[in-house]
């Protein structure tokens, strides 16, 4: 199975653009990389008017577009689907990273800025890594928010050397 990695943290913590970071080094490197973003509010990435959205409107369960440099698949649920169940449809990539997921029981790496964030988010028997402008636990890996090839480095090593 690919190793899947949970970036977790409160909102505005500096996720995104933590993850941007550490996936542009990962392809830097030569591999390739899924992620998956979780949305607890819903979200809808057809344009009114558009043909998918016409189809998907029309009653359709699964929509798909595809064109020589991308796909994209839309299928209702009747229910949210848990990470693993999203994560094998996710093929063709040597790691799969996540934003969100916190809840469940996954790798989890945390993003906390002190500035930014009142307090941590999980406990430290619940994370792989930190990454922190500040160490909060002494024996767990801790990566500075604007250098991801600490992080990279760590990732290659613990997943990826075979």
């Amino acid at each position: 199975m690919i190793p899947v990695i949970s970036f977790v943290g409160k909102s505005n913590c500096g996720k995104t653009t933590y993850l941007v970071k550490l996936i542009a080094e990962m392809k830097k490197r030569g591999y390739k990389v899924g992620v998956i973003k979780h949305d607890v509010h819903g979200f809808d990435i057809d344009r009114p008017g558009k043909d998918t959205w016409r189809h998907a409107r029309a009653g359709a369960d699964v929509v798909c577009i595809s064109s020589p440099q991308k796909m994209a698949l839309i299928q209702k649920v009747d229910k949210e689907l848990a990470l693993s169940e999203v994560a094998r449809r996710v093929e063709g990539v040597d790691l799969i990273f996540t934003e969100g997921y916190k809840q469940e029981g996954w790798l989890k790496v945390e993003v906390y800025r002190q500035a930014a964030c009142a307090a941590p988010l999980c406990r430290r028997d619940e994370l792989l890594a930190m990454v922190s402008d500040i160490r909060l636990h002494e024996e767990l890996p801790t990566f500075r928010p604007g250098a991801p090839e600490a992080m990279a480095d760590f990732l290659v090593e613990r997943f990826l050397k075979n």
